[in-house]
């Protein structure tokens, strides 16, 4: 604990790397923390941790890529907790490298709370293995939904575990005034349609480029034509710009298609989702932001966890975005247009339901964090005690 008695945490995550959805995980969290513990000393580990301490000025933003066991080891020295999460890290090749710095944590006795953690697919037999193991020890294990809870429990971890929802359902928005869309090239009285593209990575390395790059262009031009709309294309992170680009290529109306150029923070851009009158998107965070804002939206599920965004919150969702399912799709538009004040209370009942299971994670934190100061008070306690 720090002298004024705010206990020190620690934050590992996938943080840093200029991801709109991961930054808004992080910016959840984070507001969580401060509201929890007033007086915490926070620590993020961060890919780029200068720009973390940018973003977030009341934060301690260190390097854990690359970063030796002894050099870790003196960090995780000084805390009193650490929080592993939120969003999907726990996957193939990718869980080993958190749960590394999470092992020599535990060997320094430090308290683990994963919180509203994303898991799987997990099929590669060292990872589930570190993740059965390491998450074996956590005090508290919180999954952002459902799938992730079944992907556990099929790794054979033990532990209860409480599925609530992703840290990005607790933002708030900042406006984002009409005077930034003239900016960004979107005319005044038109209808706005917002389209999320994400790169084939590693959450989606089965994806046919030219096949949803064409697929994502029918659906614009669908729209442009339907309602007579202009199309603004908004990059969760960088590599999205260049798909983008890929997607206008392919729109016979790419004159009204425009890509969001400036650099925004994730209450931002949950403030442009009011401007748009039907958000279509493969981006997970695209979509949560569009639910938040009352946004009729189509999800494009090309992972589990958008699939399950889509179950949690009643909307229709195709699987994949394959060539194949083109004609099907336009049909699901078409209906979302014309049954969009139709399911908007339903929608707005589910997201404020999804809400309430994101605090979840916060009412499972305040439990974890008494715990520790009321160990940590009666060990100083007992300390003063004349032997």
């Amino acid at each position: 604990m720090t002298d004024d008695a705010g206990l020190t945490i620690g934050v590992l995550g996938s943080y840093g790397g200029r991801n709109l959805g991961d930054e808004a995980i992080l910016t959840g969290l984070l507001s969580d923390l401060r509201h929890l513990e007033p007086n915490a000393r926070i620590i993020v580990f961060s890919r780029n941790p200068a720009h973390t301490a940018m973003a977030h000025p009341d934060v301690e933003a260190v390097p854990w890529e690359g970063v030796s066991r002894a050099d870790s080891s003196l960090i995780l020295a000084d805390l009193d907790l650490l929080i592993l999460g939120g969003g999907g890290i726990l996957y193939n090749r990718e869980a080993r490298r958190y749960l590394r710095v999470v092992r020599v944590a535990q060997e320094r006795g430090l308290p683990l709370l994963t919180y509203a953690v994303g898991v799987g697919p997990l099929s590669d037999s060292v990872d589930t293995g570190m993740v059965r193991e390491t998450l074996a020890g956590a005090t508290e294990v919180t999954v952002r939904d459902q799938e992730s809870r079944m992907v556990l429990e099929e790794a054979g971890l033990l532990n209860p575990i409480t599925v609530t929802a992703d840290p990005a359902f607790l933002l708030e928005p900042e406006d984002f005034p009409e005077s930034w869309l003239r900016e960004e090239g979107v005319p005044a009285g038109k209808r706005l349609v917002g389209l999320s593209v994400r790169e084939p990575g590693r959450a989606a390395e089965r994806l046919d480029i030219d096949g949803y790059h064409r697929l994502l262009a029918q659906i614009g031009d669908f729209l442009v034509h339907r309602i007579d709309a202009y199309v603004l294309f908004v990059p969760m992170e960088r590599d999205d710009i260049r798909h983008s680009h890929g997607v206008m290529s392919h729109m016979t109306t790419a004159e009204r298609g425009r890509i969001l150029h400036g650099d925004y923070s994730p209450r931002q851009i949950l403030g442009l989702m009011r401007h748009f009158d039907l958000a279509v998107g493969m981006r997970l965070h695209f979509l949560i932001f569009a639910a938040m804002a009352g946004t009729p939206f189509l999800p494009l599920p090309y992972a589990g966890k958008v699939f399950d965004l889509a179950q949690r919150l009643g909307v229709p969702a195709l699987r994949g975005v394959e060539r194949e399912v083109e004609g099907p799709l336009l049909a699901e538009v078409d209906r979302l247009w014309d049954e969009r004040d139709a399911r908007a209370e339903q929608t707005a009942r589910l997201v404020a339901k999804v809400c309430d299971q994101a605090r979840t994670t916060s009412h499972v934190t305040r439990g974890v964090l008494e715990s520790i100061r009321s160990r940590t008070l009666s060990r100083a306690a007992e300390a003063q005690v004349p032997h």
